[in-house]
């Protein structure tokens, strides 16, 4: 992937999680096409900016739980 390419996903993952204060890999590729949610989230963390990850329970379309992981900007 080119460092622009990537650059314009950190953007907007950003924007995303400033206008609804949490992400989870549905809603990053399903919303802002990023498929590789976690790689973004490491990228920003090595640029400074901080994240509180949560592993979250949901039930998928079968009525199977599955687990996935939240992210929001950690505050302090």
């Amino acid at each position: 992937m080119e460092s622009t390419t990537k650059a314009s996903q950190c953007k907007r993952l950003l924007e995303f999680i400033d206008q609804y204060g949490h992400i989870n890999p549905m809603e990053a590729l399903n919303c802002l096409s990023i498929m590789r949610l976690a790689a973004r989230i490491s990228d920003l963390e090595k640029a400074g900016i901080a994240f509180e990850h949560t592993l979250v329970k949901g039930v998928n379309k079968h009525g199977e739980t599955v687990r996935y992981m939240e992210y929001k900007r950690a505050v302090g």
